[in-house]
């Protein structure tokens, strides 16, 4: 396959979604636009002369279906446990109090939005954190996409220790590597990703709040984030498991302390109400009377509504640490029984409830996914189910709270299937697949100034699988190969790559399908968002505006352009301090 062919989905994807003409039919939503450009890489991947046996292809096909599976559960337990926590009050009653510790708008996106994100990212991964950040935003006042972005852009930094470190420890296990070279890595990823984070605060603020509201409170942002990014470094000295989950535990700390004693914060903090428009500026100025308590929710104690939330992570941190003895049970493939489907492959599910697909079309792909690790049933149906009486949610509220939660799955499901069934026609292949050949034409382009592109290699991977872990992956051992032939420092070339990985998180259009699932931006027509995509008006040229995929990745862009220059800019300095 020739690199424009390599490319040509990957050009033809943001054209449908974000190109104003021909006006009539485009942009397009993600649920119409993913599946198309996902059924050309396909039908590229059949026609490329020399690719081998198409049965690859179709077995990668039938891989990205069922993978699609595991960010669906997760995007509808969260849907699930933020719809129970807003019909029966909860959201309400946490809104209210968070506004009581502070109606300062930037203390409210740095407490939940920055600090509360790291230490759930630290836990579990899988997209976890803006699913339930973003909700408490959004109940706070803030308009929901913009809050999408804010997430998704401040998401990142704790990214490469996410899930206890999954995406260093296991993403780099294919290439050769000592625990010292892993623990060095970890040590300057972590460094790349502390000299980003202060910018990327401040741009993902900036989504959300005009400069004139973030520049009096900038101290206040600073010592947050200093307070999560620092023991964030101090732990990837000593292990790759917990620099995320210090990092977020020191944060809210941190930031609750600052709010309790106003440091960095003005005199006088105004409430708000949220912009409903899109515009910024505005946030500070709306209705300051906050969200309207209904008359169950009036009595509801703040233990009681925030049970689900603290639960959450109570369970989350249950079944991530390995000291706990749950992580390994739950990922047991132990016990397995299995059934041969003709001309499928080997169906088998554990008594741990871990299911897959082995050998799909006789190929050696295989599909995994274990169904009580991934944040799914366990916590979020679970704690769900357990909410609805703690909450004391009437037998007909609930019902309605289920049936939304599935009505607003219907498109998601479309648009994560085309993209999971895009990242793994695309990454089919190995050395042949078009992921790799981008990735070696920027090698042959760059020589020795590989470095300061490394990191967006990482993030072409993220982009296209929504995964640190699985860019490392499928990256790392390239990148390793890379840095051998170009005389490079190896730790420091695999560091980038993961640092990028944890960059390209914030455009990854599954990630983005999935936070837009949990707000209900995905239920909404092009023609029926604004600018903001909050309802109608402001429309586009034609009557349409940009779609909720396009929307956010219009935001997070340029965050991701200035994380990819400060990474390149660490690329030099420790090309300096270690050769």
């Amino acid at each position: 396959m020739t690199l424009a062919l390599a490319i040509l989905p990957i050009a033809l994807l943001l054209a449908l979604m974000t190109s104003p003409w021909p006006r009539r039919w485009l942009p397009l939503p993600a649920h119409v636009a993913v599946p198309i450009v996902a059924v050309l890489a396909y039908a590229l991947r059949l026609l490329e002369p020399g690719a081998g046996s198409p049965t690859l292809i179709h077995a990668a096909t039938i891989d990205g279906v069922l993978s699609s599976l595991t960010p669906l559960a997760i995007v509808f337990g969260a849907i699930l446990l933020f719809k129970v926590m807003e019909a029966s009050g909860a959201m309400a009653v946490l809104a209210a109090r968070l506004r009581v510790l502070s109606p300062d708008p930037i203390a409210q996106l740095m407490l939940v939005g920055w600090a509360f994100s790291f230490l759930v990212e630290g836990l579990s991964g899988f997209g976890t954190p803006a699913a339930l950040a973003a909700p408490i935003l959004v109940g706070l006042g803030f308009p929901a996409l913009r809050v999408a972005a804010m997430c998704l852009i401040m998401n990142s930094v704790p990214v490469s220790f996410g899930a206890v470190g999954t995406p260093t420890w296991f993403g780099l296990s294919g290439v050769d590597l000592s625990a010292g070279e892993i623990g060095e890595i970890g040590w300057r990823t972590a460094l790349v990703h502390a000299a980003a984070a202060p910018a990327v605060g401040l741009l993902a603020l900036r989504v959300v709040a005009p400069w004139s509201q973030i520049r009096p409170r900038l101290g206040f942002v600073m010592v947050v984030i200093a307070s999560s990014v620092g023991p964030y470094v101090l732990a990837s000295r000593f292990t790759p498991e917990f620099p995320s989950i210090v990092g977020g535990l020191a944060g809210l700390i941190g930031a609750a302390a600052c709010v309790r004693w106003r440091i960095g914060l003005p005199a006088a903090s105004r409430s708000h109400g949220g912009d409903q428009t899109g515009a910024p500026a505005s946030v500070a100025d709306a209705s300051p009377s906050g969200p309207v308590l209904a008359a169950g929710a009036r009595s509801m104690s703040i233990a009681r509504a925030v049970f689900p939330l603290v639960a959450t992570v109570i369970l989350l941190a249950g079944t991530r640490i390995d000291a706990v003895g749950l992580k390994s049970l739950l990922n047991s493939d132990a016990g397995s029984v299995a059934a041969r489907i003709p001309a499928l492959g080997e169906a088998w599910i554990s008594p741990a409830l871990v299911v897959g697909l082995r050998e799909i079309l006789g190929t050696e792909t295989a599909w995994r996914m274990p169904l009580l690790y991934v944040p799914f049933i366990l916590p979020f149906v679970l704690i769900s189910l357990v909410s609805i009486p703690v909450l004391r949610m009437s037998s007909a509220t609930t019902l309605a709270t289920w049936s939304d939660t599935l009505r607003r799955l219907a498109r998601p499901a479309i648009a994560l299937a085309g993209a999971l069934v895009l990242a793994k026609v695309m990454t089919a292949g190995g050395d042949a697949s078009p992921v790799t050949r981008i990735g070696l034409a920027l090698a042959d382009a760059t020589g020795e100034s590989w470095p300061y592109f490394a990191p967006l290699l990482g993030a072409v991977g993220a982009f296209f699988s929504g995964s640190n872990t699985v860019s490392n992956l499928t990256f790392a051992p390239i990148q390793a190969a890379i840095a051998g032939t170009l005389s490079l420092d190896r730790v420091t070339v695999l560091a980038l790559q993961s640092a990028g990985g944890a960059m390209g998180n914030m455009v990854c259009i599954h990630n983005i399908v999935a936070v837009a699932a949990v707000l209900g931006l995905a239920a909404k027509r092009p023609d029926q968002m604004g600018p903001d995509g909050q309802g109608p008006g402001g429309r586009g040229p034609g009557g349409r505006g940009p779609g909720e995929v396009a929307a956010v990745l219009r935001l997070t862009i340029g965050p991701l352009l200035v994380y990819a220059a400060i990474a390149a800019a660490m690329a030099g300095l420790l090309g300096v301090v270690y050769g």
